[in-house]
């Protein structure tokens, strides 16, 4: 699977982790940055590998940042994407089921183990469709609607 990965200065450490991992699973992994723990600002990262996600250059993407909030919120600014903050497994795999989420945002507090249980179970559960296409098309025609409204 192509996977985009990016996180800021606080999700740096667990993004290299993950990275890694991810790589040693046999994932096609593109770090969009940052590079180190120097000060940075999350909404540049979570932009670039929402785009990437959006405009199909990646099949997923994952964003760290300290608690992955902040990512989350920027994420689900790009048309097409859907993003989550996931905790721990339940969440992870309800995301995948019932929205097909394609972002997966994370805190820098889990631990690189707990990190990479939310990813595997996420990455390898199925959209099931059924009822939640529908809701899915609902999201995208609020998306639809709303994107000529200006910032007031």
């Amino acid at each position: 699977m192509r996977i985009t990965i990016g996180a800021d200065h606080r999700g740096f450490n667990l993004k290299q982790q993950i990275a890694g991992w991810l790589k040693s699973q046999g994932h096609e992994v593109a770090d969009v940055g940052t590079t180190s723990t120097e000060s940075t600002d999350y909404p540049l990262f979570a932009a670039q590998v929402a785009r990437k996600v959006a405009q199909g250059q990646a099949d997923r993407g994952i964003l760290v940042c300290a608690t992955g909030v902040g990512m989350c919120i920027t994420a689900n600014k790009v048309r097409g994407v859907r993003a989550t903050v996931a905790y721990d497994e339940d969440v992870a795999r309800a995301s995948r089921q019932h929205n097909n989420v394609n972002v997966l945002c994370m805190g820098e507090r889990l631990t690189p183990e707990a990190a990479q249980q939310i990813v595997q179970t996420w990455l390898t559960t199925e959209f099931e469709g059924g009822r939640h296409s529908r809701r899915l098309g609902e999201i995208a025609d609020v998306e639809q609607s709303e994107c000529g409204v200006s910032r007031g």
